[in-house]
């Protein structure tokens, strides 16, 4: 693929860049909350996105200085075949800065003070993998402000490298190039309507930085104790981050358990690197605060390369809030030597909630379960999902993954899907088909690898009003089943997303996929059964929306899809099934392409 400096883009392939006629955008309310995606014109129906406290601004839409260069995916630029920063970058475009004196300026648009910050960016790798760390100088209004500092200590993993994905020497490929750095700003909070300069200054010691995006937000106070709470730190856990406090956090939740009271984590960072009789953590049962995701973190510290578990387990009536979940992983591997682990791992008959949680550089928070909740929350830099429903690959009647609801929360360069559900039978088929997931009004950025959304497999599924946009490596969407031992997909609607890029590096690979591995021995003459109606698709990178394998059932019905780089609807070779096609728009194809492709008549009946 060729990188090249950012030029206007046309309405032909529009990417989520682009500002215009039919295009998206995202604004903040009257209190400064970043509102969910509305389309314009034509697409008006269309809303998507979970409502956040804070608001994003894209790096490239900002002013560069000092010959700095924006680069971006372009019009005409070939489908890229390999992970770049452009193609893992939100908006598939990003400010680079690698000459002293190089800036790029944003505005504080979003009508309210700031005083934090969230910068998405990445530098380079040491040459023996490992990463480094290095300073970028914030300004405001031109003057400056603190030296931010980020790092690529959790960036860069190889794929299919012979050492460990940490090793740029073992001929893998690199990907996972971006990072992200929470700042708390010194001094005055960031008026509305001043300027934030990011600037490599001579003290900017990292080769280049590839500035991608910041978040600003105004955080208030820190939540108060609950009233009757147990406190961990009377327990002996330590804020301060000096000792250990697995022992202590897991003594107070058991305490609170059998008195029934609540537990609070008081503002502070609680090293939990003993794996001592409490590993994992378990929250089962208990009611367990913290001061607010800015205020409270857990941060797990296991010695590299792991050996044990560094989970939170949630089980029946859980009810766990405002804490952000950190760890020291470098790679992907569940309980292995790069020390990723699940954020929390939720089941349970009986019902848990899990609210306004910040996972960071952990693996998916696995849910399974019945009738549970997870809202208002927020993951980035996973090494696996973001939020996955599942029924736990296992026969259980507390991991059955039934009536689940993910709503409302905000995913950003995870290592897997963002969003996903997934509906395993087992080797044996002994494993119940789960039914009621719900995934309403999220948002997922620029996943580094797998798909924005995924639904593999279940019953009465339900994808509304997400927003998806700049996937990487995969689609915006896959529907079907979840490999060999996957259940059917009896019936899912994916109703009001809108899903804005995909069709990444990975193979081929389209906006969005639906499709069903062959039938197996376990469900021989299964089907992926699926409505969609009302989504909006845009700027793909190869067709729009791809049919594929066998024994398909889809009905789509007033969709659009814009500016695809391809087909708008492909039907690949050897499909079986049928579709039904009405009232949806084909807009803004590329010379010499076509709206719909069928390239299994004889075996695929489309009906419009």
């Amino acid at each position: 693929m060729q990188h090249r400096t950012l030029r206007r883009l046309s309405l032909q392939v529009a990417c989520a860049a682009l500002l215009g006629a039919g295009a998206l955008t995202v604004l903040p309310d009257s209190q400064g909350h970043a509102v969910p995606v509305a389309a314009t014109g034509a697409d008006s129906r269309a809303t998507a996105g979970a409502r956040t406290p804070f608001v994003t601004i894209e790096a490239e839409s900002g002013t560069l200085g000092g010959g700095a260069r924006t680069h971006a995916i372009t019009p005409g630029d070939p489908a890229p075949t390999s992970a770049t920063p452009e193609t893992e970058a939100s908006g598939y475009a990003y400010a680079k800065l690698e000459k002293t004196g190089q800036s790029v300026t944003v505005t504080n648009t979003t009508g309210k003070q700031a005083n934090t910050l969230v910068v998405r960016a990445s530098i380079p790798d040491a040459p023996q993998g490992g990463g480094i760390d290095a300073s970028l100088n914030l300004y405001v209004d031109g003057t400056f402000r603190q030296a931010i500092t980020v790092s690529s200590k959790q960036a860069w993993n190889y794929r299919h490298a012979t050492t460990n994905a940490d090793d740029p020497n073992a001929g893998g490929a690199a990907y996972r190039f971006y990072n992200e750095f929470p700042v708390r700003v010194d001094g005055a909070p960031i008026p509305k309507g001043a300027t934030l300069t990011f600037k490599k200054d001579a003290d900017s010691t990292a080769a280049y930085y590839d500035v991608d995006s910041v978040d600003l937000e105004d955080v208030g106070p820190a939540r108060a104790r609950p009233e009757g709470a147990l406190s961990v730190v009377d327990q002996g856990a330590d804020p301060t981050f000096r000792k250990d406090s697995t022992l202590a956090i897991q003594k107070t939740v058991d305490t609170a358990r059998a008195q029934g009271k609540p537990v609070w984590i008081p503002p502070g960072k609680y090293l939990t690197n003993s794996f001592a009789g409490a590993a994992p953590l378990d929250f089962t049962g208990v009611t367990v605060r913290g001061a607010g995701m800015w205020y409270t973190t857990i941060y797990r510290k296991p010695p590299l390369p792991a050996t044990q578990r560094s989970q939170i387990l949630v089980g029946s009536g859980t009810r766990l809030s405002d804490i952000q979940i950190d760890a020291n992983a470098v790679y992907r591997d569940v309980r292995g030597p790069g020390g990723s682990d699940y954020g929390i791992n939720a089941s349970g008959a009986k019902g848990w909630l899990v609210e306004r949680i910040w996972t960071r550089h952990t693996d998916a928070n696995w849910l399974s379960g019945t009738g549970g909740t997870l809202r208002d929350s927020r993951t980035a830099d996973s090494y696996g999902d973001g939020f996955n429903i599942n029924n736990s690959n296992t026969p259980s009647p507390d991991k059955r993954g039934d009536d689940i609801t993910v709503e409302n929360n905000f995913a950003r360069n995870t290592g897997d899907d963002s969003f996903a559900v997934y509906s395993d039978s087992g080797t044996n088929g002994d494993n119940g088909q789960l039914s009621g997931a719900r995934v309403l009004n999220n948002t997922a950025i620029a996943p580094w690898w797998a798909n924005g959304l995924r639904i593999a497999g279940g019953k009465d599924i339900q994808f509304r009003n997400n927003l998806v946009k700049s996937v990487s490596s995969n689609s915006t969407l896959e529907v079907g089943v979840f490999g060999d031992s996957g259940h059917p997909l009896e019936s899912a609607t994916v109703s009001g997303n809108v899903l804005l890029g995909g069709g990444g590096w990975n193979g081929v690979r389209h906006g969005v996929q639906i499709g069903s591995p062959a039938p197996t021995s376990n469900f021989p003459d299964a089907f992926t059964h699926v409505v969609m109606t009302d989504n909006v698709l845009r700027g793909a990178l190869r067709a729009g929306l791809f049919i594929t394998k066998k024994n398909v059932d889809v009905t789509l019905r007033n969709n659009t899809i814009d500016g695809p780089a391809s087909q708008g609807i492909w039907v690949a070779t050897g499909v079986t099934g049928t579709g039904a096609f009405s009232g949806n728009k084909i807009e803004h194809l590329l010379p010499g392409q076509t709206g719909l492709q069928n390239d299994s008549q004889g075996t695929f009946t489309i009906t419009d």
